[in-house]
């Protein structure tokens, strides 16, 4: 790798942890299109910075390059196309851009006749709507890792909701829109309700904005929302997700959950769950965020209101849990002869639900 590629300055460790969610995702998400055949697949990355940061650790480009490589040969055994659109809008920082990547293809040449890379130096203002028609067309992964939240506009939101395979990654700086929300400089990009977000303590300010973001969608939309917290010293960073098919929501929580097994939201014990884990003085134990899901898994089932594995997965889903996490107070439930249903397992997958097509029901005993 060239030294003219690196950046001006390293990543610090909340900038890897994005990029590290962005890259497992993008790990994920390029096989299930490539293995079904499909004939073209899209990566837009509007804010793609430099390719490498002065230490040389690899930037969202780059790490998207060493992606398709892993599945080079897939693709070119099913014959498909993927196609990369690389933005940056910093001219110096678009010719390293360049540079990195061809530097890398000139390596990797077989990536490169594996990939067709599309650059552009411009604001995201005006390129958006300019490339949203492929967006619209083909199967896409749409990044967005901007400063601020200038760009966390509702009307790009609106937009990446009405396509109909596409999933995003925003990046947003939180702790802005807490100290600074309340400005007509925000709120002419992003009207949120301030008085709202601030009645939850700061550390759930990103889980606040999700909230008020969906809020913001249309009633019968299918797109869902998840957020994944960042702490950096004093300041909220995070991820919001968003998706429409479950393949796809359920690929995002099992990278969220493998960065934190506790719970699945955020870089750092957001709701104290290790205190919880110990006694209180007074003999009363709170539950942990899986622990409370678990126990509201068993209500809805002992009253009817999940009664088989397709709406015990879409339950799962729906409030950022696994479908393991479902699964495991299930078979308790059988164990203790509280319900009962054939087999061994209760399906909670993708897999049987959508896939298999393998519905099960959860009798009451």
């Amino acid at each position: 790798m060239s030294i003219k590629n690196l950046h001006d300055k390293p990543f610090d460790e909340s900038t890897i942890a994005k990029l590290e969610i962005f890259e497992d995702y993008a790990q994920a998400w390029i096989p299930t299109f490539v293995m079904q055949g499909v004939s073209t697949i899209c990566i837009f990355d509007f804010f793609a910075g430099t390719g490498y940061d002065k230490n040389g650790i690899a930037g969202s480009p780059i790490r998207i390059l060493q992606k398709i490589k892993e599945q080079v040969i897939p693709i070119f055994q099913r014959k498909v196309r993927i196609r990369v659109y690389l933005n940056e809008f910093d001219k110096k920082k678009f010719e390293l851009l360049k540079q990195a990547c061809s530097d890398f293809l000139e390596e990797n040449d077989h990536v490169g006749r594996a990939v067709e890379i599309e650059y552009s130096n411009e604001d995201f203002e005006n390129l958006f709507p300019k490339l949203l028609p492929v967006i619209k067309e083909f199967p896409s992964l749409v990044y967005l890792d901007q400063n601020g939240i200038r760009f966390l506009s509702e009307k790009y939101l609106l937009e990446l909701e009405r396509t109909r395979q596409t999933d995003f990654l925003y990046f947003a700086s939180s702790s802005y829109l807490w100290r600074l929300g309340e400005g007509k400089e925000f709120k002419a990009h992003l009207d949120i309700d301030m008085s709202e977000v601030k009645k939850e303590p700061y550390k759930f300010v990103h889980r606040s904005v999700i909230k008020q973001l969906k809020k913001k969608l249309p009633d019968q939309t299918e797109i869902k929302l998840y957020p994944f917290s960042i702490k950096k010293g004093a300041n909220i960073y995070g991820i919001i997700f968003g998706a429409s098919h479950p393949r796809a929501v359920e690929k995002f929580l099992s990278v969220a959950w493998k960065r934190n097994e506790t719970n699945g939201e955020a870089n750092f014990d957001i709701d104290d769950d290790d205190l919880k884990t110990q006694q209180s003085l007074f003999g009363d134990q709170p539950l942990t965020k899986i622990e409370a899901f678990q126990k509201s898994v068993k209500e809805k089932v002992l009253s009817g209101e999940i009664s088989n594995n397709l709406q015990a997965f879409e339950y799962a889903l729906n409030e950022g849990h696994l479908g393991k996490h479902a699964a495991e107070v299930l078979k308790e439930m059988k164990k203790n002869e509280e319900i009962t249903f054939n087999g061994t397992s209760p399906l909670v997958t993708y897999d049987q639900v959508y896939k298999i097509k393998r519905k099960i029901n959860y009798t009451i005993l």
